[in-house]
């Protein structure tokens, strides 16, 4: 069945095939949303006079029903049903006659799929934040919890001052915050009503998109039709920038994660039963798990660059072409919600090696401290370093460091600034309401 066929209609089954692709794959993940809108455009309909009140209870307890069908995992999109939209409307039609066949009044498929893709990424875009949330709470707690485990810096990748896993938990979670200012923004964006669009240039019908706007709970409208088509491609866009932003942020912490468990860093190890195995070393403990985290929030990052490619040539109005933005960017959420799972089960189980700075590769990376004492007693900063340069010149520096040292600036060692941190998150997670 296609909502658009007339008596003399007959598309080949090769144009059929290539134009349908993968819809109906994707389509399934919207199949929920299609039935809440719907829900929402028929009570809309019936308060203007376009169905009576009997065949909105019918409708409705019908649309409830097939609701149901889709939260047991019932529901299938038939062979010869072109998309969700066609096969929820067949199923209403064929369970309660001639009422089924008048829910499209209003409404093109344009808008339809449109009010779908932005309710479901308005919902994953809020299970993201949920799961960013979890990962930052953990890195709050394991901040705290190993602030005074020292750990070397690096610039270049070449030793350069102390640190500790305290900030380096610290600073995932500050990144998470900005990723989530992203997010905020994806959302507002997305959380604005195309319904009643039409194909684009609205409708005859005295429709109230303001009553369809507070039955979907979205904030506003897309108040120009021909830009709640517009936002077709954009918003998925908008949505691939937030997704783009938390990869960014997982991904470079699963690289250090990488380098730290290596050997020669030896920094950090996990559970055998995190880890894997090789097929002929018998010492190796690969982190897959970090390698793989790496991988996919890499291939997370060109989704706004193909997304780009997908639509940057499309003038106004509807076009095929945007079909396609499901297949790339819907897998995309399902990866990095993934992927934020299993960093929280990674870094849930960590283990931390004591003592890593008494190794006597680390014998400099004190030097700052030393200038840093010699200026405190009076020395001017460009001869107290000229005097430490030397020392390590001639091999005579002997710094020693004292247990328990803390810098008092923010940021540093002993100052972890996460009470500030957590407040900046909870001022972002606002946004959100």
């Amino acid at each position: 069945m296609k909502l658009w066929n007339k008596e003399n209609t007959n598309t080949s089954q090769l144009v059929e095939a290539f134009t349908v692709g993968r819809d109906k794959e994707f389509d399934i993940l919207l199949a929920e949303h299609d039935v809440l809108g719907s829900l929402a455009h028929t009570e809309m309909l019936e308060s203007v006079g376009l169905l009576t009140k009997e065949e909105l209870k019918l409708i409705h307890k019908e649309l409830n029903n097939i609701l149901k069908e889709i939260h047991d995992s019932q529901f299938t999109i038939d062979q010869d049903a072109e998309d969700v939209h066609s096969q929820i409307e067949l199923m209403l039609t064929q369970r309660i006659g001639e009422a089924g066949k008048k829910i499209h009044s209003g409404r093109s498929r344009n808008d339809q799929i449109a009010v779908d893709i932005k309710l479901y990424l308005r919902a994953e875009i809020l299970k993201i934040k949920s799961e960013a949330k979890n990962l930052f709470d953990l890195l709050i707690a394991q901040s705290g919890k190993y602030k005074n485990k020292l750990l070397p810096g690096y610039t270049h990748l070449q030793i350069a001052m102390p640190s500790s896993f305290g900030l380096w938990f610290g600073a995932y979670a500050e990144s998470l915050i900005d990723d989530m200012e992203l997010l905020s923004a994806a959302f507002h964006i997305t959380n604005k009503n195309p319904l009643g669009s039409g194909a684009g240039y609205g409708s005859s019908f005295p429709l109230n998109r303001t009553k369809t706007t507070e039955l979907l709970h979205f904030e506003a409208l897309n108040y120009n039709s021909v830009y709640a088509q517009m936002t077709r491609g954009k918003t998925e866009k908008s949505v691939s920038f937030a997704l783009s932003s938390i990869a960014a942020t997982l991904s470079k912490l699963s690289m250090d994660a990488c380098l730290y468990i290596n050997q020669n860093f030896g920094f950090i190890s996990f559970p055998n039963e995190l880890t894997t195995g090789s097929s002929i070393m018998p010492h190796k403990k690969n982190p897959d798990v970090f390698e793989l985290i790496r991988a996919k929030c890499n291939r997370i990052q060109s989704i706004p660059n193909e997304l780009t490619l997908l639509i940057n040539n499309l003038p106004s109005g509807y076009h095929r072409d945007l079909q396609l933005t499901k297949e790339i960017l819907f897998p995309a959420i399902e990866e990095l919600k993934s992927c934020l799972q299993i960093a929280g089960l990674m870094l849930s189980n960590i283990i931390i090696k004591d003592n890593i700075l008494d190794d006597k590769k680390y014998k400099y990376i004190f030097s700052v401290e030393a200038v840093n004492e010699l200026v405190n007693k009076g020395i001017p900063f460009r001869e107290a370093y000229k005097q430490v340069g030397n020392q390590i010149e001639k091999g005579e520096f002997n710094f020693e460091y004292k247990k328990g040292l803390h810098h008092t600036h923010e940021g540093s060692i002993g100052n972890l600034c996460n009470d500030n941190i957590e407040a900046e998150m909870k001022k972002v997670l606002a946004k959100f309401n």
